[in-house]
């Protein structure tokens, strides 16, 4: 069974860095592609990137593209989003998920937990 756990969320002041992680577990860590999405209050969520981990191909939207990075790390099954220069409009439940056909399809996730950043100003 697919499991997902995102963690190291939190307050920080804009300008400031945040490291988020998602451990994967109940499928093969090589043969997927894990994504990252947030979701503000009021608003929809919204996917801001994505990595194949078997060549850890990455992708990124346009809001986050130079301020934040998506890594792997297949030892540990454990994705990772290093977020700097960051804004208040950050500001959102950050969850991951994984995505089928290399980061174009669907995305399958809790999206009941995942992990709070709060950018003030």
């Amino acid at each position: 069974e697919l499991q997902l756990v995102e963690s190291g969320g939190g307050p920080v002041q804009a300008g400031g860095s945040l490291r988020l992680s998602c451990a994967v577990s109940g499928v093969t860590f090589d043969d997927v592609a894990i994504g990252w999405f947030r979701q503000a209050s009021g608003k929809d969520r919204e996917g801001i990137s994505c990595i194949i981990n078997r060549d850890g191909s990455a992708s990124y939207a346009s809001s986050v593209k130079g301020r934040f990075t998506i890594t792997r790390d297949n030892v540990k099954n454990t994705v990772h989003l290093q977020m700097n220069s960051l804004k208040p409009e950050d500001t959102a439940t950050y969850y991951c998920a994984l995505v089928t056909n290399k980061c174009r399809g669907d995305a399958y996730g809790s999206w009941d937990k995942g992990t709070q950043v709060t950018v003030s100003s």
